[in-house]
């Protein structure tokens, strides 16, 4: 065996092992770059000094700004202004207030871009009201937490940042754009699939549509969808770069929070700080550990025998993507989010170019693909949230959500297969 191959299996397999050990997974990530490291001779110097270079950049100081907006408009009073929005643009379809929620997340994520956040938000009022109004729970649930990914797509998302620098730098700017049309797509998707099963049970329709009260709406919830136009349009059209509208924009949110919906005091301010700091360790320990573990990864050619492992299966195009899909989804269903971007990245991204994907259309395919694995068990953090907000059994909760977990797939190869619905608007923006 040569030293390559035992570095491999050290590596991979000490990892996988802490994983089912119910390791945390920053200290699965580092435990098993150490092991690594020890095989093969390197000073183990060399952990700290790639898991400061993975932290060591510009970009990546737009996430803990990402997250502090989020946290802020989540908790300033923003979710009612806009249920009330969604209520008078779709209420009045059968199964009125599924399509409430799922419009809602569309707009709430481009604000939080959490769907953790989104679940336990829009949940903790939508839940309780759909089944007051005769949806059953576990419905009410499903249409929760996988309308809740759309958030993942639509921009702001702090994973589209930690995305585009583990890609190697690519445009902030293009990948906010190209999350759009297939956030869109998602929640049409999902839409569909409430409506017929809404007919099928005879849920019941909300108020008709009303101009005068979406224009009433649309003016008390403008304040908040701003936050959204001053990051998306100061990024795209080249005012600031992410990581300075992110700061404009965390500024903007407080400002909205305490001044105009008054749903912050400074002791809210305060506890949302707390909130915001609690995230980012995670994320940033997540972030440099990840880094080591990727030179690892390319220290052992990982990437270069994975993508000659993919494409000895199968040198068709259609084969190979269905391949990727199928490994990211695997990966969503024990690990979360963050983890696997920052993993899994440096190692399929190289395959995905070689069949012609472009890395835009790529990072909104991994998005997507982790978002599904939010809400598959074990390790499906939104799934729990859900259950746990809804007050519905997990299992009642898994069932309830099959026929949406169809949508997304069919979202998801949607994406794959059709590069437009990403490449789309950043294509026309240049």
């Amino acid at each position: 065996m040569s030293a390559e191959t035992l570095g491999i299996i050290v590596l991979l397999g000490s990892f996988f092992i802490m994983i089912m050990l119910r390791f945390h997974i920053a200290y699965a990530v580092g435990l098993a770059t150490v092991f690594c490291l020890i095989s093969q001779g390197q000073m183990l110097v060399t952990l700290p000094q790639q898991m400061v270079r993975g932290v060591w950049s510009f970009s990546l100081m737009a996430v803990p700004f990402f997250i502090t907006m989020g946290v802020l408009m989540g908790s300033g009073g923003i979710s009612d202004k806009l249920i009330a929005l969604a209520n008078s643009l779709v209420g009045w379809m059968r199964g009125g207030l599924a399509m409430v929620n799922i419009v809602a997340s569309y707009f709430f994520g481009g604000i939080s871009g959490s769907a953790s956040a989104d679940t336990a938000s829009l949940g903790s009022i939508l839940i309780p009201m759909m089944v007051e109004e005769g949806y059953d729970a576990d419905f009410s649930t499903a249409v929760t937490i996988t309308s809740s990914c759309e958030g993942l797509l639509v921009p702001p998302s702090h994973n589209m940042v930690i995305y585009a620098t583990t890609a190697g730098g690519i445009s902030v700017g293009s990948l906010f754009l190209a999350g759009y049309i297939p956030g869109a797509l998602l929640a049409l998707s999902l839409m569909v699939g409430s409506y017929i099963i809404s007919v099928k049970r005879h849920y019941p329709k909300g108020d008709a549509f009303s101009i005068k009260t979406f224009l009433k709406q649309l003016k008390t919830s403008i304040w908040a969808l701003a936050a959204i136009i001053i990051v998306v349009v100061g990024v795209v059209g080249g005012a600031f770069t992410a990581t300075e509208s992110a700061a404009i924009a965390v500024i903007y949110s407080l400002f909205v929070s305490v001044v105009i919906y008054k749903g912050l005091n400074l002791k809210g301010v305060w506890n949302a700080l707390e909130q915001c700091i609690d995230t980012l360790a995670i994320v940033l320990i997540l972030i440099a550990t990840s880094s080591a573990f990727g030179y690892c990864l390319t220290l052992l050619h990982v990437p270069d025998k994975a993508a000659a492992l993919i494409t000895s299966v199968s040198s068709n195009p259609i084969v190979v993507a269905l391949l990727l899909n199928l490994i990211l989804l695997v990966l969503g269903c024990i690990m979360d989010m963050a983890p696997i971007i920052l993993i899994a990245t440096p190692i399929l991204l190289p395959v995905a170019q070689s069949i012609g994907i472009h890395p835009i259309q790529f990072g909104i395919m991994v998005i997507l693909n982790c978002g599904i694995g939010l809400l598959t068990p074990p390790v499906g953090a939104v799934l729990f949230i859900g259950s746990a907000v809804g007050k519905t059994p997990m299992e009642k909760v898994v069932k309830a959500t099959l026929p949406f977990y169809l949508c997304m797939l069919i979202t998801l190869l949607l994406i794959t297969f059709i590069p437009q619905i990403s490449m789309l608007l950043p294509n026309l923006m240049g």
